[in-house]
């Protein structure tokens, strides 16, 4: 079940409606569980037995840890609680990609190995409600939380359905708290959360998939008929056409979840507009980015332990962070271009300190420009189906060839759209939406409002998937 159908739109209906409902809050709990399972059941109803498993295991761990004494037990039960759920996502996202690699090694000593491939589908958000789940555990261990009262909220913190499948990725102890005092959205959480949502399909169905996802597919499946204007082209409307789908997706959960009376953390803000490498990762994908900064980077040692070690923990970080993102290789190189920006930015901040603030429009927008346009070319290994497309892609975008593949329309749109986005990003990054839509009169807020339902309504949309469920 995806946000961009009228089969959610029911669905949501239904539990707005439940939500209202004049029962016990324990009850309407239990409920939103069972309309979560439900949500998810939608995709494959087999794999909601993966999310009984992670929530049984974390929430077993997580008490068992609290209450053990030696420090062996509170072990055994973290690395329990881990081996458990990476297990879970290691098999079903990285089996077959570590067979494939396996029978690679084998072959490079002429050793042929040809075992009957297993029959793996990847579960829909395993990676997003496995980090999510585990983190519980965690937290638990190192004493940042005591262990939750009720097995109800817990299964509701590692299934509430508007950001089970792709996220925010939400901490327990931000969500948790808010199961304590019955929740109904108010009038103006309501309003709000709707607006949200509009705001949600309409990037991800008219923006995305109408404008810019036909020429992003145009362009990197033909990518040997392609010129120089096409492959910038290409990859400039992938980049706008992933933020749109991935931000969209986000936008809706928010909303979603505010219309129940629940607040979810921003996972976006304004990215394009970042000023260095940093910056775009306090920006884009936050609760991932975030996650893996205290679960990972830091316990690494973070840049406690000098210069050399502080590259190594960013470079491992944005490795595994490009390899949580999919099981590919192309993912780990996207992952690894990410972690080298972060090394040469750090260490030119380190060598030549900041960027100087003595021209305040100027600078700033050279810098952001740069930033974006390096962005735009790592994009290309997340796109391409495989090395060859992408080291395709990236000669034809450095070469003054030809194009040969789009036609002057898609040009103008993509251009315009790229142009909006990178500047509409600069000027906002240091505001929120809220502020902007809060400033606009209502008037224009109205209007708005109505245009993008509008065209949300003549728009016939073609049921992709939110580009995240992937992973």
């Amino acid at each position: 079940m995806v946000f961009n159908s009228l089969t959610f739109l029911l669905f949501f209906g239904l539990v707005l409606v439940f939500s209202r409902l004049r029962i016990s809050w324990t009850g309407k709990k239990m409920g939103l569980v069972c309309f979560s399972y439900l949500f998810y059941a939608a995709w494959n109803p087999p794999f909601v037995i993966l999310l009984w498993i992670s929530t049984l295991i974390d929430w077993i761990a997580g008490n068992r840890i609290w209450t053990s004494r030696g420090s062996f037990q509170r072990r055994f039960y973290l690395i329990l609680s881990l081996a458990v759920n990476l297990g879970l996502l290691g098999f079903f996202k990285y089996g077959n990609f570590l067979l494939d690699n396996f029978i690679a090694a084998l072959s490079w000593f002429n050793i042929a190995y040809h075992p009957l491939r297993p029959d793996i589908v990847l579960p829909v958000g395993i990676s997003f409600y496995t980090f999510q789940s585990m983190s519980y555990t965690i937290d638990i261990y190192r004493g940042r939380m005591k262990p939750w009262d009720s097995s109800v909220d817990f299964a509701l913190y590692v299934t509430f359905f508007p950001q089970l499948v792709a996220g925010p990725i939400v901490r327990a102890v931000d969500f948790l708290p808010q199961c304590v005092v019955p929740k109904t959205g108010s009038a103006r959480q309501m309003l709000w959360g709707g607006i949200l949502l509009v705001t949600g399909l309409f990037e991800k169905v008219f923006l995305a998939d109408t404008l810019l996802a036909p020429v992003s597919d145009a362009v990197f499946t033909n990518t040997g008929q392609t010129g120089f204007v096409d492959a910038w082209m290409g990859t400039l409307a992938f980049s706008a056409q992933i933020f749109f789908d991935f931000a969209g997706y986000s936008t809706c959960a928010v909303g979603a979840a505010l219309c129940l009376g629940f607040i979810l953390p921003d996972n976006f803000r304004f990215p394009y507009g970042a000023l260095g490498f940093s910056d775009f990762w306090q920006r884009w994908h936050i609760s991932l980015s975030s996650w893996l900064r205290d679960y990972l980077y830091i316990p690494l040692g973070g840049n406690r332990i000098g210069s050399v070690r502080t590259y190594g923990n960013l470079m491992l970080t944005m490795l595994i962070g490009g390899l949580w993102h999919g099981a590919s290789w192309r993912f780990v190189v996207w992952g690894g271009l990410h972690g080298a920006f972060l090394v040469m930015e750090r260490f030119m901040k380190r060598k030549w300190g900041p960027v100087s603030s003595g021209h305040r429009i100027l600078m700033p927008f050279i810098l952001a420009l740069t930033t974006y346009l390096l962005i735009v070319v790592t994009w290309v290994f997340f796109r391409a189906q495989n090395f060859s497309e992408a080291f395709v892609v990236l000669y034809q975008m450095f070469h003054f060839n030809a194009s040969g593949v789009l036609g002057q329309g898609d040009i103008v749109t993509v251009a315009a759209v790229s142009v909006c986005l990178f500047g509409f990003h600069f000027a906002m990054r240091n505001r929120s939406y809220e502020d902007l839509v809060s400033g606009t009169p209502v008037g224009i807020r109205a209007f708005g409002l109505a245009l993008m339902l509008i065209i949300l309504s003549l728009t016939p949309g073609d049921d992709r998937a939110f580009i995240y469920f992937q992973f």
